[in-house]
């Protein structure tokens, strides 16, 4: 059709859908779906939380617009949480509430580039961040990694990719969607100084910070900084940490001139946030400690289930894992990714990712999200996966 617009018809197609269609027609012969695709939390939101929130929807004040920006109690939870954590003060004003952490990035693109800029992103990257540059004209240049660096990305190779002024910003996931990589704070910090250096902007995704091994609960001290707000933009979710995701909720942690122009685009794309789940989690921002730190060990437990189950394959690798992730060396060689999955999932009832899904030169590798999984359907998985090399 001609009316639609280029940039997006040329956009890839929302590829979870894609996969999860292939799961949908397994035959259950092993016994039921284990569907790894999704980051989706393993575990229901507290009782407790869940009340907050139906208190507040069955407020009237509730039902009324809110602040562009959020309602300022749940921003000033989470500038007090979020300076607590990294040691360094935070303000509401640095805080903006948006539909999650996908419209978190769409938001902040659109307030540092346009059509024709370039955005830096590691390979593998997150597909709705290489997405979200491909509709609006902004190229996705790639940053590579290497399993043998355990996907974390060079500051130097960088640096060298900058060179044609071209490009706005750099993207770091950490931990990592999809290799479950944990940056170690120095290379996060050189990342930090280089775009600090060549006047770009540095957007730091910390989806996942809430699972964090336990020697690792300040992931960075960027904002320490005096100078953070020139050059430093945090996105968060609270889907993960709270096991919320339906709520749609994340946030950006700014300099108060980019939350000026942040709060233009928001006032376009939302209006305001849903408030209901807003309230439930300023209470439970601070309420709720415990019960964040038990979903932390629980993830942590997984990881390490996932991790001792895959040492006894032959031919499998698990190049790197951590947070909801393990991103996965197969072992049929020359094998396109995709085929590879749909093939477990077909005949084996495992659903991974392909990881031709997150970039070039990845057709090696498949994603799984142990997290979706208890520890029995992670030990189940992988036995499949032993079955499946076994009959190739």
């Amino acid at each position: 059709m001609t009316m639609i617009n280029p940039m997006l018809r040329d956009t890839g197609t929302p590829p979870i859908p894609e996969a999860k269609g292939w799961l949908s027609a397994y035959d259950c012969r092993h016994g039921p779906g284990i569907d790894l695709s999704q980051a989706a939390p393993g575990s229901a939101p507290p009782d407790s939380l869940l009340a907050r929130a139906a208190t507040a929807a069955a407020d009237p004040s509730g039902a009324r617009y809110g602040a562009i920006q959020g309602d300022i109690a749940l921003r000033e939870a989470l500038a007090r949480e979020t300076s607590g954590r990294y040691g360094a003060p935070i303000s509401a004003q640095n805080v903006a509430i948006t539909a999650g952490c996908n419209q978190a990035f769409v938001t902040t693109i659109m307030a540092l580039a346009s059509a024709g800029d370039a955005v830096l992103l590691p390979v593998p990257w997150y597909f709705n961040h290489q997405m979200t540059l491909a509709m609006l004209g902004i190229e996705a240049r790639a940053l590579p990694t290497t399993p043998q660096a355990g996907f974390v990305p060079d500051v130097e190779a960088a640096r060298a990719l900058l060179r044609d002024g071209k490009v706005r910003a750099i993207v770091l996931v950490s931990p990592n969607n999809p290799t479950g990589a944990v940056y170690p704070p120095a290379t996060i910090a050189a990342f930090a100084g280089l775009c600090r250096e060549t006047g770009i902007a540095l957007v730091l995704d910390e989806t996942y910070r809430d699972f964090m091994p336990p020697e690792r609960d300040r992931p960075h001290h960027l904002f320490e900084a005096p100078d953070w707000r020139s050059h430093l933009i945090q996105l968060y979710s609270f889907s993960k940490a709270y096991a919320v995701p339906g709520w749609r909720l994340g946030s950006i942690i700014a300099g108060e001139a980019i939350q000026h122009e942040v709060g233009k685009v928001l006032d376009c794309i939302q209006i305001c946030p849903a408030r209901a789940g807003q309230s439930a989690l300023a209470w439970g921002i601070g309420a709720l400690t415990d019960w964040r730190e038990a979903n932390r060990a629980d993830i942590n437990s997984r990881a390490d289930t996932f991790r001792q189950a895959m040492r006894a394959l032959n031919g499998w690798s698990v190049d790197q894992a951590g947070a909801y992730f393990a991103y996965v060396r197969h072992p049929f060689a020359g094998v396109p990714a995709a085929q590879v999955a749909e093939m477990l999932a077909l005949r084996w009832g495992v659903l991974a990712l392909p990881g031709s899904y997150f970039g070039p030169g990845q057709d090696g590798h498949l994603r799984l999200a142990f997290a979706n999984a208890d520890e029995a359907g992670i030990r189940q998985a992988v036995s499949r996966l032993a079955q499946a090399s076994r009959s190739a």
